[in-house]
C-alpha cells in the first residue's frame, strides 16, 4: 500500500514510508585523498584527468563512476532503476549527462549548485515515497578544473584566491534510494526558499550561503516542533569556515538557537584547513555528495549517528551574473537521515 507524503508545517514534507538509502559509494581526485576522510572513499584518482583530454570529460567519468560503484553497493542493475536525480556545476550538466548518457535510466536533470545532493536525495525520496518510482539514484559531481574554467580563470591565470575563498571539490557521489531493503532511511525533506541578501564578492560563497541554510534550518526546526539538541548532527553542504560562523551567528539572532554542540559543514571535513591549502575550506557538488556518500551514511549505518538533518547549500549564480555585478542568490534543501 501507497502511504503518501504528508506536509508538516508550511515547508516540511514527511515520508511516511521511509525510503531506505541501500547502496551509495563517493569517488574523489588526489588533494581530496590526502585529506582526513581518505579512508571512507570507495576510488581515490591520483590522475585527476580520469584519463580524458578534457576537465569536463574528466567529471563526467568521476560522476559515472560513483554511479556504477552505488548501483553495484545495492546490489542491482542499471535496468532496475526507474529515475536518476541528478546535476552538476557546469553548464546544462553537461558533467552529468555525459556520464551517464548510456546507462539507459530515465533521467530528471537538476541544478541547485552545491546543493544538488541533498536536493535529488529530497526529490528521489519524495517520489519514492509516493510509489511514482520503486528504485531511484540521487547523484552529482564537481571537479575543481572544470569550475575554476567556467566560473572563475583559467587555472594557467595563477590568480590568488582571498581567505574567504574555498576550493571546489573533485569528487563525485551517489546513492539509491529504493522503496524498501535495509539502510538510512530517508524521513523527511525540505525544499529550500532563495535568500539573497546582497553579497556580490564570488571569492565568498560562505557569506552567500549562510542565510539560506538558516532559513532552512528554522523552517525545518519550526515545522517539525522540534529543537537542535534532537539531532545527533545538523550537517549543512559547504559553508566553510567563514559560512559557518555566520550561520551560527545568524541562528542566535534570529532565533536565540545555539545549534554549534550539533553543527557540522561538508566544507570542513573534506580538508585538513590547517595541512592542505584550501582557504575557508571545500565547496563544490561533490564536496557533501562525497562527504555523505561515504562519512556520514557509514556513520548511522553503524549507529554511531541515528539522527541526521542534512542541508545542502548551494549559490545560484553564473559567470554572467558575476560579470553583470549582480548580488549571489542562494538556496538550501534539506533531508532527514535516520537510523
Amino acid at each position: 500500500m501507497i502511504v503518501i507524503s504528508q506536509r508538516q508545517g508550511r515547508y516540511t514534507v514527511i515520508l511516511p514510508s521511509q525510503p531506505v538509502i541501500t547502496g551509495y559509494a563517493a569517488v574523489v581526485g588526489k588533494k581530496e585523498g590526502e585529506g582526513p576522510l581518505a579512508d571512507e572513499f570507495d576510488k581515490i584518482f591520483e590522475d585527476t584527468t580520469m584519463g580524458k583530454d578534457s576537465w569536463e570529460k574528466a567529471e563526467s567519468a568521476m560522476h559515472r563512476e560513483a554511479i556504477i560503484r552505488a548501483v553495484s553497493s545495492a546490489g542491482i542493475s542499471f535496468g532496475d532503476v526507474d529515475m536518476i536525480f541528478a546535476g552538476d556545476l557546469l553548464n546544462q550538466c553537461i558533467g552529468t549527462s555525459f556520464g551517464i548518457r548510456d546507462m539507459g535510466i530515465p533521467f530528471a536533470g537538476l541544478y541547485g549548485a552545491c546543493s544538488t545532493m541533498a536536493l535529488s536525495m529530497a526529490m528521489a525520496g519524495m517520489l519514492t515515497d509516493n510509489g511514482v518510482t520503486r528504485t531511484a539514484i540521487a547523484s552529482t559531481s564537481s571537479h575543481f578544473c572544470s569550475a575554476e574554467k567556467q566560473f572563475r580563470m583559467p587555472l594557467e591565470y595563477g590568480g590568488q584566491c582571498p581567505p574567504s575563498a574555498q576550493r571546489t571539490a573533485t569528487a563525485a557521489g551517489a546513492a539509491v534510494i529504493r522503496d524498501s531493503g535495509a539502510g538510512v532511511k530517508i524521513s523527511a525533506a525540505i525544499i529550500g526558499r532563495i535568500q539573497d541578501l546582497g553579497i556580490t564578492d564570488s571569492s565568498n560563497m560562505g557569506a552567500a550561503m549562510a542565510p539560506a541554510a538558516c532559513s532552512t534550518i528554522i523552517d525545518f526546526l519550526r515545522d517539525t516542533g522540534t529543537a537542535p539538541d534532537d539531532y545527533d548532527m545538523i550537517l549543512t553542504g559547504d559553508l566553510g569556515a567563514v559560512g559557518s560562523e555566520l550561520l551560527l551567528e545568524m541562528m542566535e539572532k534570529q532565533e536565540n538557537t545555539d545549534i554549534s554542540r550539533v553543527h557540522a559543514d561538508c566544507g570542513l571535513m573534506l580538508y585538513d584547513l590547517d595541512r592542505q591549502d584550501v582557504n575557508s575550506g571545500a565547496s563544490g557538488c561533490g564536496c557533501s555528495a562525497c562527504v555523505v556518500c561515504s562519512h556520514i551514511l557509514r556513520r548511522i549505518n553503524s549507529g554511531e549517528l541515528n539522527k541526521v538533518l542534512f542541508v545542502g547549500t548551494g549559490a545560484l549564480l553564473s559567470a554572467v551574473s558575476t560579470l553583470q555585478g549582480s548580488s549571489i542568490p542562494a538556496v538550501a534543501h534539506g533531508v532527514l537521515l535516520t537510523r
